[in-house]
């Protein structure tokens, strides 16, 4: 069983659809990390870089996933906008070994926040500070530093260290983005129930 299966278990959820972001720079995990998320018999051997973008669809007995695996090549940014507005989630993944690209990630993520289609809504956004195995990699801490994570005040996030590759961190970050999309759910429902 894949984590997104046990994450829609968790959830409790009857067929709803989550449509998850998963932003950041080239090279910095993001397929990795997608792939372990993937059903245990669905998963790819082999990782190749991003072109464009992937779009990964996994159901499960209560869940409909559906995660965007968006390019971050500087040439493809610019097709991230087009995915905010269906959005309930994203996964924004920093290579925490790339000290020279930490001000890049930090532009990109502000630009991110900061557009219209962003900006107003409280969707969740997990960091995984990713490839936390090599050597000069930035704590989890120091990289939401650099990153001036605690300047979000707007929308509930949420930073763990990780490791793609062997999966490692994945699951904690799963956890609290499940809590997060299941109150959510909840909280809309209750507004449609007053309504």
């Amino acid at each position: 069983m894949g984590l997104l299966d046990k994450l829609s278990g968790w959830l409790g959820l009857r067929k709803k659809q989550v449509n998850v972001l998963c932003l950041g720079l080239d090279n910095s995990g993001k397929t990795t990390i997608i792939n372990q998320l993937k059903p245990s018999n669905t998963q790819a051997q082999e990782i190749v870089p991003t072109i464009g973008f992937n779009i990964e669809k996994f159901k499960s007995s209560s869940l409909s996933f559906t995660v965007f695996d968006m390019s971050g090549q500087s040439r493809y940014r610019s097709l991230w906008e087009h995915y905010y507005k269906e959005s309930n989630a994203i996964i924004f993944v920093i290579d925490s070994s790339d000290k020279l690209r930490m001000v890049v990630a930090k532009e990109e993520l502000d630009t991110l926040l900061n557009h219209e289609d962003i900006r107003n809504k409280k969707i969740p956004v997990l960091f995984f500070a990713n490839k936390m195995d090599l050597r000069d990699a930035l704590s989890s801490v120091k990289v939401s530093q650099m990153l001036c994570l605690e300047n979000i005040k707007d929308k509930p996030w949420h930073i763990c260290a990780s490791n793609a590759i062997k999966g490692e961190g994945l699951q904690e970050g799963l956890d609290w983005l499940q809590d997060q999309i299941t109150q959510s759910y909840q909280n809309n429902e209750q507004m449609n129930d007053q309504a």
